[in-house]
């Protein structure tokens, strides 16, 4: 089938497009951009007259919650959340019941995928044996059964030589670890930033010294073994300071922060609004402030969802027995175009760009795919969306199985309108 797509706003960062230009699709790739291929017939047409016409997303940690948490979301209803929300790549942590620690259970999960055909979905296997930050797992028959890294998801090692050999095991044969920097003693039972609103709450405290603590140790490691890291989640201003430094040192480490971070301070707890229990915990505005710059400065390499949907039964609880977590996948898009609006160092233009650069071509960097562009010759992942749109964040109005989020009864920018996975429409809101 032969598509073209005419009269949008064509981004692509990865490629520095930013220009009114038409689009044409042939066999599942781009056939090319802004001129057609010779000899070209559009089967189908679709004007994108006012509207945005970027990359799929690709979202850096997306919990399916299959298989064993099918109670809390399926596959079905997060791909369909998923492609609602532009993201056509997709990353899950391995931390399922069972744990994926077998490549029996990772091609279990990527097959049932393909069949959906709703979006790419990428698996980090299990670090270690279950997740007990014990004995390593056989990574080179995960990354064989389709894995793309290896994580611990949020369980930490509280045995440095552990890590230690599953960094030399993994910088052996290439592979990335993905590790969440967290002190597995400080903070271990906290729910809350260590601060004022903690202390008044009487919530018991996670301080910056349990992640900034974690990532000396991290980066002691890296020069040691030259392993590739990806940090998750980053939360505090103290922790990205290090990790620029890094960065500068030149060690191989990339990191992401999620979505709620940018927005959200421990102040949106409000009076224990169980929505904002998060892992990491919201932090001080000092440190939020602190996580836009480091996205404009390229610091921080990408947003994603950190989506994690959790069912009522676990969330309608007292602040600090609640499960961590929201749902995230349908707002990664609105959440980066509302950093870019309150973006001042750029102008509105360029700041849009880089918002979509840090959801599309940056993450597909972190993970050394092609997607996340709109080259020629490559899939035609596309999201089409109108950047003034505003909706608001209800319940109703969310495809994924989990409800909640501590932005529902906001008002956010950007509405997708279409999303193409290898050219075949898997999203449409497009009016008939």
């Amino acid at each position: 089938m032969k598509l073209e797509i005419i009269n949008g706003r064509l981004i692509d960062p990865a490629n520095g497009i930013d220009a009114e230009s038409a689009l044409y699709i042939a066999d599942g790739k781009v056939a090319g951009v802004g001129r057609a291929p010779d000899g070209f017939r559009a089967d189908t047409t679709i004007d994108a007259r006012g509207l945005v016409v970027a990359p799929g997303l690709v979202d850096l940690s997306v919990r399916l919650r299959e298989p064993g948490y099918e109670y809390k979301a399926t596959l079905e209803s997060e791909l369909r959340a998923a492609v609602q929300g532009g993201v056509t790549t997709l990353v899950c942590p391995p931390d399922t019941d069972p744990v994926l620690d077998e490549p029996g259970l990772v091609e279990m999960l990527t097959h049932r995928a393909r069949l959906l055909n709703q979006a790419h979905v990428y698996p980090l296997g299990a670090l270690t044996m279950g997740l007990k930050g014990e004995a390593l797992t056989e990574m080179a028959e995960l990354t064989e059964a389709g894995c793309i890294g290896f994580s611990q998801g949020d369980q930490v090692i509280t045995d440095t030589t552990v890590t230690l050999r599953a960094l030399q095991y993994a910088n052996t044969f290439g592979y990335t670890v993905w590790l969440r920097p967290q002190d597995p003693h400080l903070g271990r039972n906290g729910v809350a930033h260590s601060g004022a609103v903690a202390s008044r709450l009487g919530l018991a405290g996670v301080p910056v010294m349990s992640e900034t603590i974690a990532l000396h140790t991290i980066f002691e490691l890296v020069r040691s073994t030259s392993a590739r890291v990806h940090l998750c989640r980053i939360s505090s201003a103290a922790g990205i300071a290090l990790i620029r430094a890094a960065k500068k040192e030149g060690l191989p480490v990339t990191c992401d922060v999620g979505a709620h971070h940018v927005h959200l301070t421990d102040m949106d707890i409000g009076f224990f609004d169980s929505n904002a229990r998060l892992l990491p915990p919201l932090r001080s505005q000092r440190d939020r402030d602190a996580i836009r710059a480091g996205l404009a400065d390229g610091t921080i390499d990408a947003i994603c969802s950190d989506h994690t949907p959790v069912d009522d039964d676990e969330k309608l609880m007292p602040f600090g027995e609640a499960s961590p977590g929201a749902t995230g996948l349908e707002l990664l898009l609105s959440l980066a175009l509302r950093w870019a609006d309150d973006n001042p160092a750029q102008g509105s233009r360029t700041a849009l760009a880089q918002a979509i650069a840090k959801i599309t071509s940056e993450p597909a960097r972190v993970l050394g795919l092609a997607s996340g562009q709109l080259a020629p010759g490559s899939d035609a992942d596309i999201c089409i969306f109108d950047p003034a749109a505003r909706w608001k964040v209800v319940p109703a109005a969310l495809a994924s199985q989990g409800k909640h989020t501590p932005f529902l009864g906001y008002e956010l920018p950007g509405q997708v309108w279409q999303t193409l996975l290898g050219g075949k429409i898997v999203f449409d809101r497009f009016p008939r």
